[in-house]
């Protein structure tokens, strides 16, 4: 069968079951549940949920394998234990030390001098609301029916899961009409000597017992300037390894200035560099191998703590997914428009799935959808165009929409208008911080009312401002619109609507004032 056809069968398929859920469910279950649920991050979580809300028996697994150094957490995936809601905190902090020397230029009587974090206090109190995450997404599982399984599973056959419910214990099994794989990934370590038995990653760094200290990011994705960034505010010394650009897959402009932001605030850059091996000196301390692809090259440095960013695998090793007849491509699942797997029956949601956005926001709508279609009846399916997204950085990237080199590689250079402009925002001007690096832009069709196919904007919280303008973007905003838009003054959202000057004019698109 082609692609083609598979994915319109297994589309049409996957649209249809509500109603067949709602003949046998009047009658003697001939499962034992109605959905099981592989995985206890966003999407299973809220597909989870939102199944038991509609009245589906669930029953969720969820199981973290430790990493190489130990770290293992709770409920709630990624999102909340290693990923989002900890590299937020992290983020504030190191934002909150910056705000202390502004806070002097503002007046305040602070002393400014010597600022150092306690970085086991701050690992602590991020752990400390991570575990209350833990805690109440337990007890909302509880209220709402879902029953909760900690253990690892597998497909016996495609309506059979299998699990050992504790070590030495007999393994069990229990079947289900509908399987729902939302196992998620965890980071990658590169095949070189040393890498993981010697370094971290995203997985453990938010719960790191010692100070960073010196540390080599080797990844420049956005999880590796996020890291790079929050440990430079914090006072460490951060250096990123980069083997080819920074940000891939995002706006080539926005992703230099963005590393060209991270320059300036004291974060040197390994450019076209691949590590080679890590070494532990008899001080304790690491020793880096590299080699320069461009000059041919090799070096070496030394490192308190080595940090690998280098991309994210799925967690499909475990599933025998061969038993259920599932799919794969490389180590995720391929699906349909609806979510369905090459078995009509087995669903994927989140970071699992082959090609689309590894995003929570993502991840939990799509979770939602999939269980009303189900068991509810709904047929809307999940929207996975134009999705906001932002880079935690000092100053942040967020985006929504198409990047200016996709814009014009799909509708032509001709048929293509970039708005730009450099920005100041009021705030900087009394603590004289850098402006250099604030610029959004607007990639828009040139003709007609001018619709928006993109957003770009670094500067302060842009996931803030973004968020908005994501809605817009997605119900057809226009640059006719977009400028007939009046401004709240004084921010630097405003700036969207103040967008006049374009690339293709030549004219220089630094402001003069802030207020005319």
């Amino acid at each position: 069968m082609s692609m083609i056809k598979f994915l319109r069968s297994s589309t049409h398929n996957a649209l249809r079951p509500s109603l067949g859920w709602y003949r046998h469910a009047a009658s003697r279950p001939r499962y034992d549940y109605d959905l099981v649920v592989l995985g206890g991050g966003s999407a299973g979580l809220a597909c989870a949920k939102e199944a038991a809300g509609c009245g589906a028996r669930v029953l969720c697994f969820d199981y973290v394998k430790p990493t190489p150094v130990g770290t293992k957490w709770g409920i709630g995936g990624t999102c909340v234990n290693v990923g989002c809601i900890p590299k937020k905190l992290m983020h504030q902090a190191s934002l909150l030390g910056e705000a202390v020397h502004e806070a002097v230029a503002y007046g305040w009587n602070v002393d400014d001098q010597n600022l150092r974090p306690d970085w086991r206090k701050l690992v602590r109190s991020v752990q400390n609301h991570i575990k209350s995450v833990n805690w109440v997404t337990r007890v909302d599982l509880r209220d709402k029916k879902v029953e909760y399984v900690n253990s690892m599973c597998s497909f016996r056959d495609s309506h059979t899961i299998e699990y050992v419910a504790m070590p030495g214990a007999e393994t069990r099994q229990v079947t289900s009409e509908y399987v729902v794989v939302a196992v998620g990934g965890r980071p990658r370590y590169p095949d070189i000597p040393g890498a993981v038995e010697l370094g971290i990653t995203s997985d453990d760094i938010f719960s790191y017992e010692r100070e960073p200290g010196r540390t080599l990011v080797v990844g420049a994705g956005y999880v590796g300037l996020e890291c790079a960034c929050f440990l430079k505010g914090l006072g460490y010394e951060p250096t990123v390894m980069v083997r080819s650009i920074v940000l891939r897959g995002f706006d080539r402009q926005m992703s230099e200035l963005l590393a060209a932001m991270m320059t300036e605030r004291g974060i040197p850059f390994l450019g076209t560099t691949i590590p080679k091996a890590v070494e532990r000196q008899a001080d304790g301390r690491l020793l880096v191998r590299y080699h320069n692809t461009t000059t041919q090259k090799d070096g070496s440095d030394v490192f308190d703590t080595v940090l690998w960013a280098i991309g994210r695998k799925g967690l499909i090793e475990d599933l025998n997914l061969e038993a259920a007849g599932v799919k794969t491509h490389d180590d995720k699942i391929v699906v349909d428009g609806a979510e369905a797997t090459s078995v009509p029956h087995i669903f994927a949601v989140g970071d699992i799935i082959y090609g689309r956005p590894e995003l929570t926001p993502v991840a939990i709508l799509s979770g939602r959808l999939l269980a009303r279609r189900l068991f509810a009846g709904s047929t809307q399916l999940m929207d996975y165009a134009d999705v906001a997204t932002t880079v935690f950085t000092p100053l942040e990237y967020s985006c929504v929409g198409m990047s200016e080199e996709t814009a014009i590689e799909l509708r032509g250079a001709d048929n293509i208008e970039v708005f730009h402009g450099y920005y100041k925002p009021t705030e900087f001007f009394i603590p004289q911080k850098s402006v250099r690096h604030c610029y959004l832009k607007a990639v828009a069709e040139v003709s007609g009312d001018q619709k928006i196919l993109g957003l770009h904007y670094i500067g302060p919280v842009a996931g803030e401002v973004i968020q908005g303008f994501a809605a817009a973007l997605k119900s057809g905003l226009t640059v006719k619109t977009l400028l007939n838009t009046v401004g709240i003054h004084p921010t630097t959202a405003e700036e969207f609507t103040r967008l006049s000057i374009t690339k293709r004019s030549g004219r220089d698109p630094t402001p003069a004032s802030c207020c005319s």
